[in-house]
């Protein structure tokens, strides 16, 4: 077993609320997902990422947790948990589930305890202020839907703090006990077979929050903490975070000062996704090229986790006004299409037009760029949004499995949320029961490109290089190196057809061919007259170390 096995897996993101229904309640069960795990091992995932498991008041899709030793009841039980890990275990399938300990819902019995009494064990368990903060209305996460970060509690009589909404309360990570909590919840899972974790709004569990003071000093020791605690209890364990952080600091989330990855080991790369999205707008590869070149350098074992859709909106905070206003034109037109003033509440396939040759162009791009590709279900068979939902519910609506009656997911008469039934992304028309029997959709098209990054495995584990030539408008080439070998590609952001010429990279190439591309382009020659259509892509392997 790999101790870096996160380097060469495809994750799988899912919600089981919205992926299948076993019973008919209308509401994604484990049992629906354990019948679907044939799916998606022959997509080709070796790893799921599950959204929040835990009972929920369902305040925040689930990030509102009240219990975090259990299963909501909604999707099952614990035993039916153990036997998810069971089955996709049979099926080379690892199990990761979103740890949510920066705050709890105000519901948990630690919060209830903690605002009935100055006397409570767990009063010191959150972040309170006896008079009103000075920075109650700064560091807001959610503009427009969330007032303050400060709010009074009438029973405690003082001002609890909330970095997100006002109903999860933060936790307060300076008292010792709640890490030891902390830790506790990470080993019961552990010891229950998960993989690891994806742990939610890391920047925020190690700031040590004050009343009025900023910024607040960072704790990057209890990354290093939980990383060896994880270990301990499963020596494979993974730790994949979300920190949207200035490229500066991105190191110390994976290292220590002396260099040594013993912190996080993946990072979901924002930076990346950012750029992507700015070079797809444009039809221009010179975002991608910049991403690359100012990505800090991991230590030995770190690893970026790419995506081009997650469960939240595209977040485009790091980009320039007026880059931010290119992708807004381009992807987000309408007001209804954003979120928050810096981000995109929409699917890729309908940002892209349904265009399929985009859609292939832009994951082509994500899987040979450097890090652990994530996947976000329904992007596999090009799903839809649904803009009439509020907020980010917009793309968090059930999986799509057939034309039958409510798409295959439930039969219930209301699911959890509306299906999308009208228009070119109606369950109807995108589904995997259609796509299943077509050779050409793009589930096909997806099971055959996660095949051949399998296959080539320097792609994720090695180094990858922007390839600096001349080269026609709307062209990137790069490169991944590693010990099994060394892959080529290339990809035109733009319309035209373009020929490329690398005539001198043929010199260390070993009977260059194409393993995967928009077309059957013919031999590939010495490198040096490679055509490339509009909107195309080309994986050429320039050679196979031996043994490898």
């Amino acid at each position: 077993m790999s101790e870096h096995w996160y380097k060469e897996a495809v994750i799988y993101c899912l919600d089981v609320e919205t992926f299948a229904d076993s019973d008919g309640d209308g509401v994604g069960d484990l049992r629906g997902l354990i019948g679907r795990l044939d799916y998606l091992a022959r997509l080709g995932v070796t790893c799921l990422w599950l959204n929040p498991i835990h009972p929920s008041p369902g305040r925040d899709d689930g990030y509102d947790i009240t219990d975090f030793y259990t299963v909501n009841p909604r999707i099952g039980s614990l035993g039916d948990f153990a036997e998810l890990l069971h089955q996709a275990s049979n099926r080379g399938i690892r199990v990761m589930i979103d740890l949510v300990v920066n705050h709890t819902s105000d519901e948990h019995p630690w919060f209830q305890s903690a605002r009935s009494s100055p006397d409570s064990p767990y009063r010191d368990w959150y972040v309170w202020s006896p008079t009103e903060p000075p920075d109650r209305f700064q560091g807001l996460v959610f503009p427009g839907e969330q007032r303050e970060t400060w709010s009074y509690d009438e029973t405690a009589k003082a001002w609890y703090y909330h970095r997100f909404y006002d109903f999860p309360p933060d936790l307060n990570y300076r008292n010792p006990q709640v890490r030891d909590e902390i830790k506790k919840i990470m080993g019961f899972w552990l010891q229950l077979g998960v993989a690891g974790f994806r742990m939610d709004a890391v920047p925020f569990i190690i700031e040590l929050t004050e009343p009025g003071k900023e910024p607040c000093p960072m704790d990057f020791e209890f990354v290093t903490e939980l990383r060896q605690h994880a270990q301990w209890r499963r020596g494979d364990a993974v730790l994949l975070a979300e920190a949207n952080v200035e490229p500066d600091q991105l190191v110390n989330y994976f290292a220590d000062a002396g260099g040594s990855n013993n912190r996080l080991h993946m990072l979901f790369d924002f930076m990346l996704n950012g750029r992507l999205m700015l070079a797809l707008a444009r039809r221009d590869p010179e975002p991608i090229i910049e991403a690359l070149r100012e990505t800090p350098k991991l230590p030995f074992g770190g690893q970026w986790a790419t995506f081009l859709r997650n469960h939240d909106e595209i977040d485009l905070s790091r980009l320039t006004a007026e880059q931010r206003a290119d992708v807004f034109a381009a992807f987000g037109p309408d007001e209804n299409m954003r979120l928050y003033d810096r981000g995109i509440r929409r699917r890729l396939a309908p940002m892209l037009g349904n265009d399929r040759r985009r859609l292939e162009l832009a994951y082509s791009l994500q899987f040979t760029l450097r890090g652990t590709p994530v996947l976000r279900y329904g992007e596999e068979i090009g799903m839809g949004d649904d803009l009439s939902l509020p907020g980010r519910d917009s793309i968090r609506t059930p999986m799509q499995w057939s034309p039958s009656a409510g798409g295959g997911f439930s039969g219930a008469e209301k699911p959890i949320r509306p299906v999308i039934a009208d228009g070119e992304f109606g369950y109807e028309k995108v589904n995997v029961t259609a796509q299943r029997h077509d050779p050409d959709s793009l589930l096909a098209w997806f099971e055959r490109m996660i095949r051949t990054l399998r296959e080539s495995p320097e792609v994720s584990a090695g180094s990858c290089t922007h390839i600096d030539r001349k080269l026609p408008p709307g062209v990137l080439a790069h490169r991944a190196d590693g010990s099994t070998g060394t892959m080529l590609f290339l990809h035109n952001l733009g319309t035209e057809d373009a020929r490329v010429d690398l005539g001198d990279l043929y010199a260390e190439a070993d009977d260059p061919n194409q393993v995967f591309g928009d077309r059957d382009y013919g031999p590939v020659g010495r490198l040096d007259a490679l055509d490339l259509a509009g909107n195309g892509y080309r994986w050429i392997r320039l050679c196979r170390n031996p043994g490898a």
